[in-house]
């Protein structure tokens, strides 16, 4: 159902739609006509406000839970609300500080990321979601130390001087000559690459060049380069802090609902895929409710928008996700502000 336009509602109408809105989004709980009647914000009775909410019912802005006879908006209603009435309210500088302060680059540039992203959620009170820049290693040396008959560890260093091991399987009877024979073939060939270029290269040139390498150093060639190649396709580049924020009050009376988010954030890479589509233009996406089948169970929404490089391509996303009564005012300007310094940091 696509929302009604919001000049198409009378001002009653959306004085009353605004109330029930922003009624929920604070307490997380239906609003009922009696709430806003004494409330004193509209001059009517309980009745005549309760006529406006089946109206705004009516056109798929409200719904009525079955244990209450209050009011919460739709995920078409958050939509039009969103889109059309919210007034923002600008970080306080209290809050711009505590961002700022976790963006420092002292080290590897994840844990700035990951600082960052932990004061985020902890000033929005939603677990904070950002994507990490794909910065692909490139290699400058590669060798083979013996572990024991079977075994070895492969080390891989970076032009940047980062260092990674993993272990890998030997053939029966493999001469340490072979392992320095693979060693040196791959850094000789190799050096400068990607690791995808590394392994694209190999492809080509290691059926050519098997005859001047022993049959056990081609093993350990082919066997090494794709020990590296398939952990960095399914390296993580999505961190997300405090899952635990997500589980308050009002939550633990739909833990259910709370299930299935922490399970869409088990899904790292479904939720990955969903930042990814926020990369592209220069405005903040917002992903509501069962807008996204993702969070069509949980109920949840996600606030999301890029950074950039030094060059001004785009290297990453940064947002939150929470329950969809979330404070949308709030919440957009403090993911745009932390965008704004995670570009700064990145440049």
């Amino acid at each position: 159902m696509s929302a009604t336009p919001v000049a198409e509602l009378s001002d009653r109408a959306r004085d009353i739609f605004r109330a029930v809105v922003e009624g929920y989004l604070e307490t997380g709980q239906p609003v009922g006509s009696r709430t806003l009647a004494d409330a004193g914000a509209f001059s009517l009775s309980p009745a005549s406000i309760r006529n406006v909410m089946h109206e705004l019912e009516a056109l798929g802005l409200l719904a009525a839970p079955h244990t209450s006879a209050g009011r919460l908006p739709t995920d078409v209603g958050l939509r039009l609300f969103v889109d059309g009435m919210m007034r923002v309210a600008e970080p306080s500088a209290e809050e711009r500080a505590a961002i700022e302060g976790r963006a420092v680059r002292s080290g590897p540039v994840e844990e700035a990321l990951a600082a960052t992203t932990a004061a985020l959620s902890g000033l929005s009170a939603c677990a904070g979601l950002v994507m990490v820049p794909r910065a692909e290693l490139v290699l400058r040396s590669i060798s083979f130390v013996p572990l024991s008959p079977v075994r070895a560890l492969a080390v891989i260093v970076g032009d940047d001087g980062q260092v990674e091991n993993r272990v890998v399987d030997l053939a029966p009877g493999t001469a340490p000559s072979a392992l320095v024979e693979a060693g040196n073939y791959m850094s000789a060939t190799l050096s400068g690459l990607t690791l995808a270029e590394a392994r694209a290269r190999l492809d080509r040139q290691l059926v050519a060049d098997r005859a001047a390498l022993d049959t056990a150093a081609a093993a350990l060639v082919a066997q090494g380069i794709a020990v590296w190649s398939e952990d960095s396709d399914r390296r993580p580049v999505l961190i997300v802090r405090g899952q635990g924020r997500l589980i308050d009050a009002a939550a633990a009376e739909d833990l259910e609902r709370v299930r299935d988010l922490l399970d869409d954030l088990e899904g790292k890479q479904e939720i990955a895929t969903l930042l990814d589509s926020a990369r592209t233009g220069d405005s903040t996406r917002i992903f509501i409710g069962a807008e996204n089948k993702l969070f069509a169970l949980s109920g949840s929404s996600v606030i999301a928008r890029p950074f950039r490089g030094i060059d001004g391509r785009v290297v990453g996303v940064v947002g939150v996700i929470g329950p969809t009564r979330l404070n949308y005012a709030r919440v957009v300007p403090m993911v745009d502000f932390t965008a704004a310094t995670l570009s700064r940091l990145i440049g």
